[in-house]
């Protein structure tokens, strides 16, 4: 699988650790950077870089890490066709995939150790997405990607 990665300055040292991960894994890993944590970078570039690279089939899947995870996901989420969901183990990892249908995932490097975050990528990369109530509900946002209103996306799922 060919998985999209970047960070910021504060998130490079996870991004590293998972990146050698997933290379390990036999995944082919797309570093959008940055190439090092040593000078101050802005994370929404490098959270649009990875949104552009799933959206766009360059890669199947992303990573993305920040401090907290959270701005890096609100920026990935802001290019249409990305699910970026923030998680913290490998609970949500994995339920981020299967009930949300992420296609990015988002750790906080300052909130989640790096055990942890291994755990959560891989739960991740092993969850698949699920379907009925969950492709429903992502139907619906998907719909807001569309500028459709979510009721609207009820009319074509039926429900």
């Amino acid at each position: 699988m060919r998985i999209a990665v970047g960070a910021d300055h504060g998130g490079y040292p996870l991004k590293a650790h998972l990146a050698r991960h997933l290379g390990g894994l036999g995944h082919e890993v797309v570093d959008l950077g940055p190439d090092s944590g040593e000078e101050p970078v802005d994370y929404p570039h490098y959270g649009a870089m990875v949104g552009r690279a799933v959206a766009d089939g360059r890669a199947d899947l992303g990573l993305c890490v920040c401090g907290t995870g959270i701005g890096i996901a609100i920026a990935a989420n802001k290019v249409p066709g990305v699910y970026a969901a923030v998680v913290h183990d490998a609970t949500t990892g994995r339920l981020a995939r299967q009930h949300n249908h992420a296609n990015v995932v988002c750790i906080g490097a300052r909130v989640v150790g790096p055990e942890a975050a291994l755990d959560a990528l891989d739960a991740f990369l092993d969850a698949t997405p699920a379907p009925g109530r969950h492709a429903r509900r992502v139907a619906m946002v998907a719909a807001l990607d569309e500028g459709r209103a979510a009721s609207q996306a009820m009319e074509v799922t039926g429900r």
